[in-house]
């Protein structure tokens, strides 16, 4: 949209475009400033999904996510922040770190527990920045 205004793409849309589409298609909306649908959107990769109730399926979504166990979620947002674009090793060796230290947690075998239709409350989550 920038190309409109006669201006490149700016506010790190150089970086995520880089992790969401080919080059070829990041320079297509970028030389001519196309506007696109949501269906388009999803298919080059930019958005997760569409659907008829965006509010009703984050809520849903959410839902899903806070059901989980808090370590988990945050364990695996680091494991995928930190790894995309690192080597195998690194990639394994923080799987490894992180896996460890969910490995018998509290919060862990509370999630396993749920498996089992018992209910253990969630603790307060570790943090994985260390």
């Amino acid at each position: 949209m920038e190309a409109k205004w006669g201006l490149i793409p700016d506010m790190c849309a150089t970086i995520t475009l880089r992790e969401l589409v080919r080059i070829d298609v990041a320079k297509e909306l970028t030389f001519t400033g196309r506007i696109i649908d949501g269906e388009e959107a999803a298919s080059l990769g930019l958005v997760t999904r569409t659907c008829d109730d965006p509010m009703k399926e984050a809520m849903n979504v959410a839902e899903e996510i806070v059901s989980r166990s808090p370590d988990c979620s945050t364990a695996a947002k680091r494991l995928y922040q930190k790894s995309w674009f690192a080597t195998e090793q690194e990639c394994l060796n923080l799987e490894t770190d992180l896996q460890k230290r969910l490995l018998l947690s509290w919060n862990q075998m509370a999630a396993s527990a749920k498996n089992f239709g018992i209910h253990v409350p969630f603790r307060e989550r570790q943090n994985f920045d260390e």
